[in-house]
């Protein structure tokens, strides 16, 4: 039996979690992330792909990939996609499958209020955003409750 696959796709500067700006991100990296969700998506019976880009292009086609792979669902922290992609929502508007929006820092409460205006909230089906990464792995472990009912 082929596993449903579960899309993480992270958004430009991700990749310089644990050393950008610990006092907002925290000192956790990418990698330790990328094993929360693992853990997560194993316990469930469930395909990692994870992914980080600093490169809109590459974005949409892990989107489509897993528009046209009936993804089981998708996590995405869009980072600065957030507030000029519209190639991105596009893109996430033609998954049909649960996504859930992933933010480290709590974007309605940062100093920049254009921080609060995601873009992507239009396509996505919830909101993790303020639990620092462990909401990743809540994203994850929600996903896989839906498909487990």
């Amino acid at each position: 039996m082929t596993k449903s696959v579960l899309f993480v796709l992270n958004g430009p500067n991700l990749e310089l979690l644990g050393e950008r700006e610990p006092e907002i991100y925290g000192t956790t990296t990418l990698a330790d992330i990328e094993a929360m969700c693992r853990a997560e998506a194993d316990a469930a019976g469930l395909e990692l792909r994870f992914h980080q880009t600093n490169a809109e292009p590459e974005m949409i086609g892990w989107l489509h990939e897993a528009r046209t792979k009936a993804a089981a669902g998708i996590v995405i922290n869009p980072a600065a996609f957030s507030y000029a992609g519209y190639a991105t929502l596009d893109a996430l508007k033609m998954c049909d499958c649960p996504i859930v929006e992933v933010h480290i820092s709590n974007i309605h409460a940062r100093d920049e209020a254009w921080r609060a205006n995601s873009l992507m909230t239009a396509a996505a089906t919830g909101m993790i955003t303020g639990l620092g990464p462990h909401g990743y792995a809540l994203a994850v472990r929600h996903i896989a409750k839906l498909l487990a009912s």
